[in-house]
């Protein structure tokens, strides 16, 4: 059973930088290396949203709100998947969660959508003031 544990969410100002990571457990380098992963997030009140994902050959797609601004990656020797979040703004701030499809099943194009993400962590929190 694929496990995901998020961490590095946080306080910062608005125009600050933070880092997300999602370690992955009981993958393969391989199976990890060919899974679509993405982060999603929820703010209060509002339906959980696509942020970005990555599937094989480190393809990867973003929302509109947050492109040009947020890097997803992915590090086959560690499992881990990142988020480097810049410019952050007080509409960015949300529970963060990651989340992963089964086997090889590709990621969509475009806005990332939950549909076939079967595995999700836990989420983190991430605040941004003004």
């Amino acid at each position: 059973q694929v496990q995901l544990v998020e961490s590095g969410g946080g306080s910062v100002q608005a125009g600050g930088s933070l880092t997300l990571s999602c370690a992955a457990s009981a993958l393969t380098y391989g199976a990890f290396s060919c899974i679509c992963m993405g982060w999603f997030r929820q703010a209060p009140g509002k339906e959980r949203e696509g942020v970005a994902s990555v599937g094989s050959s480190a393809l990867t797609n973003y929302g509109d709100s947050v492109k040009g601004r947020f890097i997803i990656s992915k590090d086959g020797e560690k499992r881990v998947l990142y988020l480097q979040m810049n410019s952050l703004q007080p509409e960015d701030a949300a529970m963060y969660y990651c989340a992963a499809k089964p086997a090889c099943v590709p990621c969509n194009n475009g806005t990332p959508r939950e549909a076939n993400f079967n595995y999700w962590g836990q989420g983190t929190q991430v605040t941004v003031s003004s």
